[in-house]
């Protein structure tokens, strides 16, 4: 027997929500915002100011997360501290809190409000989500209460969290995440006992998040990628820039590749605190980004992704990164090598002299070759090629290798490695390997004005990063940036 024709137009249709649930591309947004800061104060405002600030922002933030629904996207990352700035202490971010449950409550805030009052934020959130059918990233701060009988508990009887929230597009609470990994003036919130490892699933991919500074470490950033394998990283962020390595759009596009994952990066716009540059990057680079340094304006950005990465033919192949320079001899012996620092950090140093060369520079265990050829040589620019090998201990301790091809700042020697943004001169080809111990490196190249070479360069299988256009476009640095995490 034939199924009647409305069963017929059943099937037809619970078919079609099938295939739309298991997408193999999504539309991913994130939002640049220029954060609406509270007024200087050593004493804390009264919960209905600190709500009034907060929505202030908020209003800007549902004016994004509107307009990236309306242009098809499914989910949109908005920045760390986004909703009420920094520069606070215990006493005075505390207003802003709100107790933020285990998402295993399944709760709806929108349509629930009251289960976990006061909760405003949450449920504006929540309903901005709900109200536009996406998913909605965003970050804000956690208060749990604690007592005597918690070693750990703080004097003043309660743990503060930097916390990041998801809200599906029903308006549900599915994922909350404790920064771990604190910079170094967040003072105001306290570590979680133990590193978070949060994932969920989407109909487009499983997603992993943490926060800004997290990225630099094991925990929680290579875990989710590298164990619990995540398909995309949600990464609100208040990113200060630091050139020539740490700049937020070449690093961050720079670990979508080494980590082979989609990344969204939604960062605070602040230039007096260098705090720019967001974007929607995949393993095979950056899909759109955004830095501006120059004026104080927000922006939406939206691209396409794949909801599998790995699993896409323009996924790049695994990478022994240390196979072709451990395969080379050294180059040739520099009489010349000499001492700079970056970022407190001193890398050993040779000036690339002639038009055309092969070189090698080692730190410890760690050797830097580079094959290049210039094609447009500028006598009032210099450049070298630097190696560091060894333990960072600024704002953090964490373990680098890193190789770089780099513009100084003058033709002064003593200047290379401080912060340049332009640079004129341009290379037929470079080839940038080093001897790796780790396998997680990340491959960057930075175009003058702070430009991303999306599909311009590739990593071989070998390890070396090559250009792929004849010529390049200006160069300010070409870097293999190494992290040791077991030697931390």
């Amino acid at each position: 027997m034939l199924p009647s024709q409305p069963l017929l137009h059943a099937a037809v249709f619970a078919l079609a929500v099938l295939q739309a649930l298991a997408s193999d591309t999504f539309t991913a947004a994130v939002y640049e915002h220029a954060v609406i800061l509270p007024d200087a104060t050593g004493e804390p405002v009264s919960p209905d100011d600190a709500l009034a600030l907060m929505n202030k922002n908020m209003d800007v933030l549902e004016g994004a997360i509107k307009e990236a629904a309306q242009q098809g996207a499914h989910i949109i990352v908005t920045p760390e501290d986004g909703i009420y700035g920094w520069h606070f202490t215990r006493e005075t971010i505390y207003p802003y809190l709100e107790d933020i449950p285990d998402p295993v409550v399944n709760w709806i805030p929108c349509t629930d409000p009251t289960i976990f009052a006061p909760a405003p934020v949450q449920e504006r959130l929540s309903c901005m989500a709900r109200n536009n059918s996406i998913y909605v990233v965003a970050n804000i701060g956690d208060k749990k209460p604690c007592n005597s009988s918690d070693a750990g508990c703080p004097s003043d009887g309660r743990y503060q969290y930097n916390t990041d929230v998801v809200f599906d597009p029903e308006g549900k609470l599915v994922a909350r995440y404790h920064k771990y990994n604190l910079f170094m003036s967040e003072t105001q919130f306290n570590y979680p006992k133990e590193p978070e490892a949060v994932t969920f699933e989407t109909p487009f991919g499983k997603f992993g998040i943490f926060t800004c500074f997290d990225i630099l470490f094991r925990e929680p950033a290579v875990v989710l990628v590298s164990e619990l394998q995540v398909d995309t990283v949600l990464f609100p962020t208040a990113w200060m820039n630091v050139l020539p390595f740490l700049t937020a759009v070449e690093f961050h596009s720079a670990w979508a590749m080494g980590m082979g994952v989609n990344f969204l990066a939604a960062n605070t716009h602040y230039t007096s605190m260098s705090m720019t540059g967001s974007g929607i990057y995949a393993p095979d680079g950056a899909r759109t980004y955004y830095y501006n340094m120059k004026t104080e304006d927000g922006r939406l950005l939206i691209a396409e992704l794949d909801s599998h990465p790995r699993l896409s033919p323009a996924s790049p192949p695994a990478v022994n990164w240390s196979s072709y320079a451990l395969s080379v001899e050294r180059f040739s012996p520099n009489d010349h090598d000499f001492r700079g620092c970056i970022f407190y950090d001193w890398f050993t140093f040779t000036e690339v002299t002639k038009p055309e060369w092969n070189l090698t520079v080692c730190q410890k265990d760690l050797c830097c070759h580079l094959s290049y050829k210039v094609a447009e040589k500028q006598e009032d620019e210099v450049y070298v090629l630097g190696a560091f090998d060894g333990l960072h201990v600024v704002e953090g301790q964490y373990y680098l290798q890193i190789c770089t091809l780099l513009k100084c700042k003058t033709t002064d020697l003593n200047t290379c490695g401080q912060p340049v943004e332009t640079a004129q001169t341009k290379f037929e080809t470079f080839s940038l390997s080093g001897t790796f111990g780790t396998n997680y490196v990340f491959p960057e190249v930075l175009y003058s004005g702070v430009q991303l070479a999306p599909g311009e360069f590739e990593v071989l299988n070998d390890g070396r990063l090559i250009s792929k256009t004849r010529p390049t476009k200006p160069v300010v640095t070409v870097t293999l940036f190494g992290r040791w995490y077991e030697k931390d």
